[in-house]
């Protein structure tokens, strides 16, 4: 069993920064590709960035390049996903998710307000 749990949301002004954390359970951290989703209210939920299990690779939706960077550290099974520049779109429930043996598991999300 996989737990995740994400910490770190809050409210921000336009243009402000957050730093999210995602804690996971279990020795699989450190050989899995870690992801961070996020719904938006009416929204479907979109993946934000992934980064692979040494983190030498990471993936970045369109919409966050250039202002987020997602990273991790092995030796306390946990990633992060540093917001700067947050704009008002980038308001959402923001989850940390990872696929272990084809089943995803998420943890149960952090809300991050972006406004003024």
């Amino acid at each position: 069993q996989v737990q995740l749990v994400e910490s770190g949301g809050g409210l921000v002004q336009p243009g402000g920064s957050l730093r999210l954390s995602c804690a996971a359970s279990g020795s699989i951290f450190s050989i899995n590709t870690m992801d961070w989703y996020r719904q938006a209210p009416g929204k479907e939920r979109e993946l934000v960035a992934s980064i692979t299990p040494g983190g030498g690779s990471t993936v970045y939706a369109d919409s966050v390049k250039g202002r987020f960077t997602i990273s991790r550290d092995n030796t306390k099974n946990t990633v992060f996903l540093q917001m700067n520049s947050l704009e008002p779109e980038d308001t959402a429930v923001y989850y940390c998710s990872t696929l272990v043996s084809g089943v995803r598991y998420w943890g149960k999300g952090t809300l991050v307000t972006v406004s003024s």
